[in-house]
């Protein structure tokens, strides 16, 4: 799997990958064919009684719309609203529809759930039926005045009223090919139906000119927020003074070891898992036991119930722009409005 995702991000397609053009051509077919069959309201989707905002990618892998979700969250509630948010649950066993409550594992929820869960202090429901999820949070939690769908935009069975793609912008679109030649699971014209674009990190990735001349994307950050021990979340100081091993299990694991070295942290090793990896204690074996080992938020709550006491583990906020947040309000309150 990691052969292929390095395939993808390269600026053409491999030779081995010509292979799979049928396979890419059935694919863009078979999902044109679903969109459009909701749509046409062949297929039936649901209608929240409150907007709903839709945060997703058209690519396969990270490209930070966890920060993103977390920061539109805060804001909702500064300015009044009272978010909730349904997420599909990805490696979670269910049963579905899951109340994601912040004692749960990420074995039961999926470890993006969990995360959510705890940093954001609303409800989240997980269930793989976006629409079945949104319907249980609103019956559970009446007060929930507006929705964020976390990773749902090829998800049509739960309408939507905003839609924000985050993009990568260091890796771009890749080769720009569709699933499986490439890692895009809808064109880079799909990007011009969405109300906001926002493209994380230095926009120099392959198509980051297509992408510019398409839309007119919001640039976004994401910076270290806080240091803390894996094993009990106590928050502590930077790990520094000794050289650390790294670990990351996310879509991109290179934009975590890169946030590392930018806090002048020394990598003595470095070790990418597949996205979603389930941890055991066994993948640890072969570690330096006595070296600082540090992680990501998302990979920490799978690994709690074993972590030892110099597992550290970095939560990360997302940088949005004032000017996207004033575009926000703006849609917000037509919304409200035309309610």
């Amino acid at each position: 799997m990691r052969w292929i995702e390095s395939a993808w991000y390269r600026p053409y397609l491999h030779p081995l990958l010509y292979l799979l053009v049928p396979l890419s051509a059935l694919f863009s077919v078979v999902t044109s064919v679903r969109r459009l069959a909701f749509r046409w309201r062949l297929k039936r989707s649901y209608k929240a009684p409150v907007p709903v905002l839709m945060v997703g990618n058209i690519s396969v892998g990270g490209t930070g719309k966890t920060p993103v979700v977390l920061a539109l969250v805060e804001w909702l509630q500064q300015h009044g609203w009272k978010p909730g948010i349904v997420t599909r649950g990805y490696g979670g066993q269910g049963p579905f529809p899951l109340l994601v409550e912040t004692t749960a594992t990420a074995a039961e929820c999926g470890d993006e759930p969990l995360l959510l869960a705890q940093r954001s202090g609303v409800p989240v429901i997980a269930d793989p039926n976006r629409a079945q999820a949104a319907q249980q949070l609103l019956r559970d939690f009446p007060a929930v005045n507006v929705l964020i769908s976390d990773d749902g935009l090829q998800h049509y069975a739960l309408q939507r009223d905003l839609e924000l793609i985050v993009v990568d912008g260091k890796r771009g679109i890749g080769n720009g090919w569709r699933l499986p030649c490439g890692p895009l699971r809808e064109p880079l014209t799909r990007l011009k139906k969405a109300d906001f674009v926002l493209l994380n990190g230095q926009p120099d990735g392959p198509g980051a000119s297509a992408i510019a001349a398409l839309t007119k994307a919001h640039s976004i950050s994401t910076e270290a927020r806080s240091w803390h021990r894996v094993s009990d979340g106590q928050k502590i100081d930077k790990p520094d003074g000794e050289p650390v091993t790294a670990i990351a299990a996310i879509g991109h694991p290179q934009r975590f070891f890169n946030t590392l070295l930018e806090q002048q942290i020394e990598l003595a090793e470095t070790a990418s898992f597949a996205d979603h990896h389930a941890f055991t204690p066994a993948d640890f074996r072969h570690f330096n036991r006595q070296r600082p080992l540090l992680m990501t938020e998302k990979d920490a709550g799978k690994c709690r119930a074993f972590a030892q006491r110099h597992w550290y583990y970095l939560a990360i906020n997302a940088q949005l722009p004032e000017s996207f947040w004033q575009q926000l309000e703006l849609k917000l309150k037509g919304l409200t409005h035309d309610s």
